[in-house]
């Protein structure tokens, strides 16, 4: 007994695409379970908002103009300072403004084109941990 088909005996042009199916659905479900563990979170502090108006101060500070160099030298207002003596004297700005966190001056940041991030990175820790809470990035040349 033979089997008859219509093609007359020429060849089979129809795809199977039932690998490619299979294999396009394992791959759905890798990326669905491995998306959710490459996403982590990164702690952002955002304003509050207060009920309170406050008075912005008569008389504020003059900002603190830290620049970044290429070379990994840091200025303040102009003057270089080595990276051990910036916490200490961001701390001493930072007790003379007492508890008013409104006296305290504007740290503004400013980085060379060819500056490294990990200089950058260091500037904002010790800033950070000397407890200023105003921290600006200003663009180069303004």
């Amino acid at each position: 007994m033979a089997f008859s088909s219509n093609s007359g005996g020429g060849p089979m042009a129809d795809i199977n695409v039932t690998p490619l199916v299979d294999v396009m659905l394992v791959l759905l479900i890798i990326f669905m379970v491995t998306a959710p563990a490459l996403s982590y979170q990164i702690q952002v502090d955002l304003p509050q908002p207060t009920r309170d108006k406050q008075d912005p101060p008569k008389d504020p500070p003059d900002p603190i103009r830290l620049r970044v160099e290429a070379g990994g030298t840091v200025t303040w207002n102009g003057t270089p300072i080595p990276m051990s003596l910036l916490q200490p004297k961001l701390t001493e700005e930072a007790i003379a403004a007492g508890e008013d966190v409104r006296m305290q001056p504007t740290v503004e940041i400013e980085t060379d084109r060819d500056a490294q991030y990990e200089t950058l990175t260091k500037v904002l820790s010790r800033a950070k941990n000397a407890g200023m809470a105003k921290i600006a990035f200003v663009e180069p040349g303004a």
